[in-house]
C-alpha cells in the first residue's frame, strides 16, 4: 500500500518503499546528483502542471511548460491565475527544500500574490527568495516571469510552517 504524506495541494508517494526513502531522502538524494527531477516527479501537483526545475549554482528557477489546458481565458488568451499562483507557491516550497534543512514538506500557512500583467501563452518561469528563516516560520518572496526576467507578472509573498 503506497505511503502519502499529505499537504494542500501536494501528496508524496513512495510508492510502499523501505523507511528512509520518503520525501526527506528524495531531497538529499536530489542535492547529492543536482538533480531536481525527483522531488517534482514526488509531488503529482508538480507534475500535473508540467513543472521543471533548473539548478544552476546555488540558484534554483522553477518552470512551467506551456500547454493549451493551463490557459484560463482563451480569449486573450491568458494563462490562469490560479496555474501562476500555483508555479509561485512551488517554486517558495522547492527554494526551502533546496536550500534549507527542511524536513518535512513546509505547510503552507498564507500566500499573497500580486498579478501584474497578463501572462501569454508560453513557458513560464518564476525564482523565490527566503527573506526570512525562523525556527518555526520561513517568510518568501516569489517573482515568475516569461520573456524578461526584470518585467515579472505575478509576484507572491508566502508564510511557510516548518515543522
Amino acid at each position: 500500500m503506497p505511503c502519502h504524506v499529505e499537504h494542500p495541494g501536494f501528496a508524496i508517494v513512495s510508492g510502499g518503499a523501505p523507511a528512509g526513502t520518503g520525501l526527506e531522502a528524495i531531497v538529499l538524494e536530489a542535492r547529492r546528483t543536482r538533480d531536481f527531477a525527483r522531488i517534482t516527479e514526488a509531488i503529482p501537483y508538480a507534475r500535473f502542471l508540467g513543472i521543471d526545475v533548473d539548478v544552476k549554482g546555488d540558484e534554483i528557477t522553477t518552470c512551467m511548460r506551456y500547454r493549451d489546458d493551463l490557459v484560463g481565458n482563451p480569449a486573450l488568451p491568458a494563462l490562469h491565475g490560479g496555474t501562476l499562483g500555483a508555479l509561485l507557491e512551488h517554486a517558495a516550497i522547492f527554494e526551502l527544500l533546496w536550500t534549507e534543512e527542511v524536513k518535512p514538506l513546509p505547510k503552507t500557512i498564507n500566500i499573497t500574490v500580486e498579478y501584474l500583467r497578463s501572462a501569454r501563452p508560453r513557458d513560464t518561469f518564476a525564482r523565490a527568495e527566503i527573506t526570512k528563516r525562523g525556527r518555526r516560520v520561513a517568510n518568501v518572496y516569489a517573482t515568475a516571469w516569461q520573456d524578461r526576467r526584470d518585467r515579472p507578472m505575478a509576484q507572491a509573498h508566502a508564510h511557510f510552517l516548518l515543522r
